[in-house]
C-alpha cells in the first residue's frame, strides 16, 4: 500500500486538461465562458450544479431548468498544452479566458457572463 506522501507525489505528477470552455444553449445560442485547470472535472461539476439547481449563474440555471440539459452543449474552446520545460501559470489561463470573452462577448442577450466593472 502506498503512503500518503507517495499518493500526493503521484497526484502532483498527473496532467489534467486545462483550458477555456463554454456551455452553449442550443435553443437561443447564448453561451457561458469560463476556464479551469481540470476540464473533465469542471464539466462534471457544472452539470451537477445545474442538475441540482444550485449553479451560481442564475440566468443559466433558469434556462437549464426550463429547457432541460439536453439543450446545452459543453465545448472546449482552447486547451493549454503543458510543456515539461515551462511551468504552467494560472495567469496565462485567465488571460486566454479574457481573450475569448473579449472576442465572443457573451454578455446580455448573447450570453450568461457578466461584464466586469
Amino acid at each position: 500500500m502506498k503512503t500518503k506522501k507517495e499518493l500526493r507525489d503521484e497526484y502532483k505528477e498527473m496532467k489534467f486538461k486545462k483550458g477555456v470552455f463554454q456551455i452553449r444553449n442550443t435553443v437561443n445560442g447564448k453561451v457561458y465562458i469560463d476556464s479551469n485547470t481540470d476540464l473533465d472535472a469542471i464539466f462534471k461539476r457544472q452539470k451537477f450544479q445545474l442538475n441540482c439547481g444550485n449553479h451560481p449563474v442564475v440566468e443559466l440555471q433558469k434556462d437549464w431548468k426550463e429547457l432541460g440539459g439536453n439543450k446545452f452543449e459543453f465545448e472546449i474552446l482552447s486547451e493549454v498544452k503543458e510543456n515539461d520545460k515551462v511551468e504552467f501559470d494560472q495567469k496565462d489561463l485567465k488571460l486566454l479566458e479574457q481573450m475569448f470573452l473579449d472576442e465572443i462577448k457573451p454578455f446580455d442577450e448573447k450570453g450568461y457572463n457578466k461584464k466586469k466593472q
